[in-house]
């Protein structure tokens, strides 16, 4: 069976994180891809990695760690998996309130009586598996269930799309669903059209609120953004000017030990706490504009 290496490694800063991620696709063998992510715990750390065919040098690895201040790269072998078959093996159906979320491996399980979002199994992440999906869809639920009625909705970094689709599904208004990933925002498309509802989510590839359709369907009734700390920290002001008097927020991406710190950071944008929801280790918070 063929095997892929991966090398990862950490070191402190982005500057230098990029900087090593360059020079680590001049490498030969040439990686078949690099990934350069922040370590979101506050901690400053950043992960640089590759992925290789071939074994990468240990050698070329160790001068790299040296000239750029990291860690020792940590190399490992991965055996060849069929993902999708085996996401298909691990995710079950997914239960949370009136939102039934499945793969299309599970269509005969579908019960009348639920919301059902199909998200297929090569598009796992954000499907209602993880927990911070999961904890957005029963915040939307217990809004509901309060009374909460949002004619305009938008779901920034809306990945899979899942979170628009459930808005879209409950009041069937047009909901926007927007990413900074071309990719996301394809499998948005494609997602939305599979569920009936391509006319229902309009998909934008934007920054934040930066398209010129967000800021003429501003404000909103009720903004999702499951997305991560530093993210959800950086777009508080905008969350503040793009939200409707008295609207809704609910967000996630958060490990518990980080959701105080953008609870504080939203109620000095003008934002009070409705709810903490933990699952797992992750939460979700609905908060709503003084």
């Amino acid at each position: 069976m063929p095997i892929t290496y991966t090398a990862l490694t950490t070191l402190m800063g982005e500057p230098a994180a990029q900087a090593l991620g360059e020079a680590l696709e001049a490498l030969e063998p040439a990686p078949t891809g690099v990934g350069v992510f922040e370590v979101e715990d506050g901690s400053g750390l950043w992960e640089v990695g590759g992925y290789f065919l071939d074994q990468p040098n240990d050698v070329e690895l160790a001068l790299l760690t040296a000239a750029h201040g990291a860690k020792t790269f940590v190399v490992s072998e991965i055996p060849e998996t069929d993902w999708v078959a085996h996401v298909r093996r691990e995710l079950a159906p997914v239960e949370a309130g009136r939102f039934f979320v499945y793969g299309s491996h599970d269509a005969d399980q579908v019960p009348s009586d639920k919301v059902s979002l199909l998200i297929e199994a090569a598009m796992a992440f954000g499907t209602g598996h993880h927990g911070t999906t999961q904890g957005c869809l029963l915040s939307l639920e217990d809004y509901v269930a309060e009374g909460g009625h949002a004619k305009n909705v938008i779901d920034v970094g809306c990945g899979t799309a899942v979170l628009a689709m459930a808005a879209a599904a409950v009041w069937g208004d047009v909901v926007i669903a927007s990413d900074i990933d071309p990719v996301a925002v394809e499998v948005a498309e494609v997602n939305a059209t599979a569920n009936g509802m391509a006319d229902k989510v309009n998909c934008l590839e934007a920054i934040g609120f930066g398209h010129a359709d967000i800021t003429k369907t501003a404000p909103f009734d009720l903004i999702f953004a499951n997305i991560l700390k530093g993210p959800l920290i950086d777009l508080a002001p905008d969350m503040a000017q793009n939200c409707a008097a008295k609207g809704t927020i609910i967000l996630s991406g958060l490990l518990i030990e980080q959701a105080e710190d953008v609870q504080s950071v939203y109620e000095a944008a003008g934002f009070e706490l409705s709810q903490r929801r933990d699952i797992g280790e992750w939460t979700a918070l609905r908060m709503c504009k003084k």
